[in-house]
């Protein structure tokens, strides 16, 4: 049995731009990994970029995850070599690295998750992502062609690009990261703001015409609806940290709603 996961099906949504449902798994946990998975989720996306996953437990979180269908994609702490080529190794199906904000960043990106000749990605013999060394053959012929490549736009700078960065060739989706652009137009932690919208649309407008798929967050799944509609192909709706602590709280306050009666 192989240790990585393509899921070709999920890939292929992706590429033809059709819809996939994904949550976060923030915990660095193979618990909530295992959990998210077996509910049904098309994809998870491990934070490796805010989190405290470690590659110990990311491939732990991957053995979680093994034989469910469900798509591993992890962001990267930054557009690095090293760091994307870690994460590659333990076998997982995507990539989706951060705060990208020029083709040059992209295409670095890009070559980052491809091997020579597409790329600068070393070869390793012996990691999990091919077996072990059982599944190498198998695996370096498929890896460039299947392994999903993502960046976020988060910045400024980003948005003024963004007809560059949705024309690097390899690159299969972008995602907006709503937060981090709106704090870096101004306005902390607040997509709200009518700049901001506005630099999302336009974000939109160029995926929309480009052969990328289109990525962001949604505030459950009302709020997905209006963005799948609106052409998104790739949704996270929801967090295994976020959501366990607004359950935790809602219990913790109807509780102490009862005891003063």
């Amino acid at each position: 049995m192989t240790h990585y996961s393509f899921a070709p099906d999920v890939a292929q949504r992706l590429r033809s731009k059709g819809k996939v449902c994904a949550a976060w798994a923030q915990m660095g946990s193979n618990v909530s990994a295992e959990i998210l998975a077996e509910a049904g989720f098309d994809m998870l996306v491990i934070d490796a970029e805010h989190s405290q996953t470690t590659l110990p437990g990311l491939v732990s979180m991957l053995q979680a995850i093994k034989g469910t269908g469900c798509f591993p994609m992890v962001r990267s702490p930054w557009n690095d070599q090293v760091a994307i080529k870690q994460i590659l190794d333990c076998g997982v199906a995507g990539a989706y690295i951060p705060y990208v904000s020029t083709r040059e960043e992209a295409e670095f990106a890009v070559r980052c998750c491809k091997y020579p000749p597409q790329g600068i990605r070393g070869i390793a013999g012996s990691q999990r992502a091919v077996g072990f060394g059982a599944d190498k053959a198998d695996y370096y012929r498929r890896a460039n062609n299947e392994i999903i490549t993502m960046v976020a736009i988060e910045t400024a700078l980003g948005v003024s690009n963004a007809e560059e960065i949705a024309q690097v060739e390899g690159l299969d989706g972008i995602f907006i990261g709503p937060a981090d652009l709106a704090t870096s137009m101004g306005h902390l932690a607040d997509p709200s703001a009518p700049e901001v919208q506005a630099s999302i649309r336009h974000i939109e407008e160029v995926v929309a015409k480009s052969d990328k798929f289109l990525g962001t967050v949604a505030a459950g799944m009302d709020d997905a609806i209006q963005k799948f509609d609106r052409g998104y192909n790739l949704l996270c709706v929801m967090s295994d940290t976020t959501c366990l602590s607004s359950e935790a709280g809602k219990m913790v306050s109807q509780f102490r709603q009862y005891l003063q009666g």
